[in-house]
């Protein structure tokens, strides 16, 4: 259960929570129930109360910093024209291991308003479905320039379709432990423009597969590889 405001040994669940535990799980008095903070905290609780809209729980034992990476990944993409391939992905790269998300406006871009409310829960959802201790940061949407001349992550990439023999694979590039940041570019991939913008502001240009990667599956295969990297 996501218990971001827990700050005592005791613990009340949300009423949709409650309803969730009771109702749902059929947990009784005396079960034990697993918490998230989404800060790495891990908890381990007892039910000592089981109303269905007002779950009492008593904190037996805290984890703290329970599944934390040595390493930061952020993913800056353009939001897919379809609303659920971008939830899609927000899904699966919290259950594949992601710190930070930033949604980018580019030249080709179809969609440029979010609701970041109801992504938010997609990334609980993914957390606690995944078993982590940390939620994502989920930044809101920023324009392509602006984003890549204020980021001055050592690891910095940027995948893009256009041929160019001096591309690398991301797998041959990344450096293990080290903090990255790859751009993930819309429907109809990064304009020119937008391509040498970002390399004169010290990112890398990178290939993530020989086939062309839907936005979505592009932003995937990076996010594994770098976890895949750092194993």
């Amino acid at each position: 259960f996501y218990t971001p405001d827990i700050n005592s040994d005791e613990y009340t669940l949300s009423k949709e929570e409650s309803k969730h535990c009771i109702k749902v799980l059929r947990k009784k008095i005396g079960d034990i129930i697993y918490l998230v903070d989404g800060k790495g905290r891990f908890y381990k609780a007892k039910l000592i109360g089981d109303n269905p809209k007002s779950c009492h729980l008593k904190i037996d034992k805290v984890e703290r910093n329970y599944g934390k990476s040595d390493l930061h990944i952020h993913i800056a993409i353009a939001p897919t024209k379809m609303n659920e391939r971008f939830e899609w992905f927000l899904e699966k790269s919290t259950e594949i291991g992601i710190n930070e998300i930033t949604p980018i406006i580019c030249e080709h871009s179809e969609r440029k308003v979010l609701k970041l409310e109801r992504m938010n829960k997609i990334l609980v959802a993914a957390m606690k479905q995944s078993k982590q201790a940390y939620l994502p940061k989920l930044n809101a949407a920023v324009s392509f320039d602006s984003f890549v001349s204020n980021n001055t992550v050592e690891e910095r990439y940027i995948a893009h379709c256009i041929e160019n023999d001096d591309k690398k694979q991301l797998k041959e590039v990344i450096k293990k432990g080290a903090d990255t940041l790859v751009l993930i570019g819309p429907e109809g991939d990064f304009s020119p423009k937008e391509i040498d913008h970002a390399l004169k502001h010290g990112f890398s240009a990178v290939s993530l597969a020989n086939n062309r990667l839907r936005t979505e599956t592009a932003a995937i295969v990076s996010c594994h590889t770098i976890n895949l990297i750092n194993q």
